[in-house]
């Protein structure tokens, strides 16, 4: 493998084209090479910024370059867990993007092969990698907010009139749990560190057999839990964690520099402390510290056991449900 980490990514997404493969383009020990897609007028918007991409039409055909180091895999929901094993299989490293399994027991097969292989794979949690949020999990850990009470959180879009996007589809693994209840519940166990709930309530609403609204309720050891999704009301995303000496809110914990500038509010009996972090991309971030991992076996900052675990409590919500 070559000292640069050299990237193809499957199929032409557009959060793939705006985001993640403009981040490998611009980290630091990273170079985007190719791209998988039967259509090739999805191919421009990743030529516009970078023209010496090389573009197959076939999945296949791109995970057996040997131009390529590592797989991103952007495809609808119900494939992660099938593309990202053919990667693997490939010698290929993977990021794959969220939800990266249906449920939780599937990531099993993926953590035997990581092993087997040796090959990096991980889901593309972004999140775990922004300065914020390990300020949230240091503050927390810290006693900062003395002992923690109770975690509320809510992350909210409308995509109401958008019938065809995936997110609204059954077929791909759609509704509003998947696509971003993932953020409230995996950001929750990320700072905490706790173990898994107890889920005592569920209030869910389904339109063309997919969540749009999905309110959770759960007990954690020691501390409370209220979260929120929903892909049919106005914008809005917040984290809140309540302790006995104080609160940490995380005005913009998901869509840093998109919904809003990425801050941590801290309030306590030393008054309010706000660590604002303006231009902070974590997807860069998240592209340099997997290729870190790739190149020097250094722990990645969420791996496929913490996936494991966020996916559990997906699944204990829809068991509920």
């Amino acid at each position: 493998m070559s000292k640069t980490l050299r990237w193809g990514i499957l199929g032409a997404s557009n959060f793939a084209a705006k985001h993640l493969a403009p981040a490998i383009h611009a980290a630091n020990g990273n170079e985007l090479v190719a791209l998988a897609t039967s259509n090739s007028t999805k191919a421009a918007p990743f030529q516009a910024f970078c023209p010496s991409i090389k573009v197959f039409e076939d999945y296949d055909a791109l995970l057996n370059s040997d131009a390529v180091d590592a797989i991103y895999i952007p495809l609808p929901n119900h494939l992660h867990v099938e593309w990202t094993a053919k990667a693997l299989r490939a010698g290929k490293h993977v990021l794959c993007e969220k939800p990266i399994a249906m449920e939780a027991h599937e990531i099993d097969a993926l953590i035997k092969l990581r092993d087997e292989t040796g090959l990096v794979a991980a889901e593309a949690y972004m999140i775990a990698h922004h300065p914020q949020w390990i300020e949230v999990r240091d503050r927390i850990a810290a006693g900062d907010i003395g002992e923690l009470r109770h975690v509320s959180g809510n992350f909210c879009y409308n995509n109401e009139t958008d019938t065809k996007n995936i997110r609204n589809l059954p077929e791909f693994g759609g509704g509003a749990a998947r696509d971003i209840g993932v953020y409230i519940y995996g950001s929750t166990l990320f700072a905490t560190g706790a173990d898994l709930p107890e889920v005592t309530a569920v209030s869910m609403r389904k339109e063309n057999d997919v969540d749009v609204y999905t309110d959770v309720q759960a007990q954690f050891e020691g501390f409370t839990y209220s979260g929120m999704v929903s892909m049919r009301l106005s914008p809005h995303q917040e984290m809140v964690f309540y302790g006995d000496k104080g609160k940490i809110v995380v005005n913009t914990p998901f869509n840093a520099n998109v919904y809003g500038e990425a801050q941590v509010l801290t309030v306590n009996d030393d008054g309010e402390k706000r660590t604002r972090y303006p231009g902070v991309n974590q997807y860069v971030l998240q592209i340099e510290n997997f290729a870190n991992t790739v190149a020097t076996g250094a722990p990645y900052p969420y791996d496929l056991e913490a996936s494991k675990k966020a996916q559990s409590m997906m699944d204990m919500v829809f068991a509920k449900a």
